[in-house]
């Protein structure tokens, strides 16, 4: 079962803050699908290298909210002690993939991961002004700074491929 409409966006309006928190974690991991699914379907090297450098932030934004969940949601920390063991041993490859390329498609990867940016900032800006406890709100605001950055650093290859103009933008 899911927990976000189609677009990928989570749906709820949580009360918890332990379920904010997870709100978050669910919109890195959507961020961090999507811009893999871009890298494999993409031989645009430049845009393929912002897209990994803003990949690796969101794993990073990742890992700052799931450390805060397992501060405060006992119940997460002791299935995390549980657990923290699966990830040893040598890791698998992953398939390969054969993707065909079309620029109008990765454009519209761009503009897409321009929306997905922006509503993060939304969403993580509302949880700052409603979380109580300063080092949540530590992580939420450098979080949602970091997202801004990619907004405009995609904005920027948007503007460097597409033929159209955005009015007065350079």
């Amino acid at each position: 079962m899911s927990y976000t409409i189609m677009s990928g966006q989570p749906q709820g309006n949580p009360l918890l803050y332990t379920n904010r928190i997870r709100e978050a974690l669910i919109g890195e991991i959507i961020a961090i699908n999507g811009y893999a699914e871009h890298i494999a379907n993409s031989n645009m090297e430049d845009i393929n290298a912002a897209w990994r450098s803003i990949m690796r932030d969101e794993k990073k934004h990742y890992g700052m909210f799931l450390i805060l969940l397992r501060k405060y949601d006992t119940v997460q920390y002791q299935r995390y002690l549980e657990h923290i063991g699966d990830k040893l041993g040598p890791k698998a490859p992953m398939q390969t993939y054969k993707p065909e390329y079309d620029k109008q498609i990765i454009l519209n990867n761009v503009r897409q991961d321009i929306k997905g940016e922006l509503e993060a900032v939304i969403l993580y800006e509302q949880h700052l002004a409603q979380i109580p406890y300063q080092d949540v709100k530590s992580v939420f605001y450098t979080v949602s700074s970091e997202e801004k950055g990619h907004a405009e650093h995609l904005t920027q290859l948007l503007l460097k491929y597409d033929p159209d103009t955005y009015d007065s933008l350079a």
